[in-house]
């Protein structure tokens, strides 16, 4: 198994402990408030911001896990139509494609998180508001490097040739 293989196990782990830990956070937090409002006439103050931030967090770890798995959103209405080198040629090209648009998702979101962190916007329970928001360009970088991998070991691997088996008379 290569290095980055091995690398992207690791963080594969980590991911899928993160969300079943902040989904389940979510969750229990969600139940508590929903159990203080109705039973107790009452709820606490910062519960409301901190799911709306864990549900930024689940979905962006969840992208990130579908981006490994390659179960992201894809389009493919064209390649039911294209013959087997189309269709690699094709997947290459989005897989390069997706990874340019990922790398510019980080820097902008690098730069988004720089600006918060300037303005010294404060969330919940007095954190910066940059802390929670910092999932962004974590995920959006992971899934440039998985789209850019994913993209060289296609680039390495030889595209089949067109072959259908033919049909007709001997």
């Amino acid at each position: 198994m290569k290095g980055w293989e091995r690398g992207d196990e690791i963080i594969d782990r980590v991911e899928q402990a993160l969300i079943s830990i902040l989904l389940s956070l979510m969750i229990l937090i969600s139940f508590l408030q929903i159990v203080l409002r109705n039973v107790f006439a009452t709820g606490i103050s910062w519960t409301d911001p901190l799911v709306r931030n864990l549900v930024l967090w689940v979905g962006f770890v969840g992208a990130a896990i579908a981006t490994r798995e390659g179960r992201h959103i894809t389009i493919n209405a064209i390649p039911r139509w294209i013959p087997p080198r189309g269709k690699a040629i094709i997947g290459i090209i989005t897989q390069v494609f997706s990874f340019f648009i990922c790398g510019l998702l980080t820097f902008a979101a690098l730069k988004f998180i720089r600006n918060e962190a300037i303005m010294g916007s404060i969330t919940f329970l007095g954190i910066p508001a940059w802390v929670p928001q910092i999932i962004l360009p974590i995920t959006f970088g992971l899934m440039a490097i998985r789209f850019g991998l994913r993209s060289l070991k296609d680039l390495s691997t030889p595209i089949q040739a067109d072959t259908k088996p033919k049909r007709g008379r001997k």
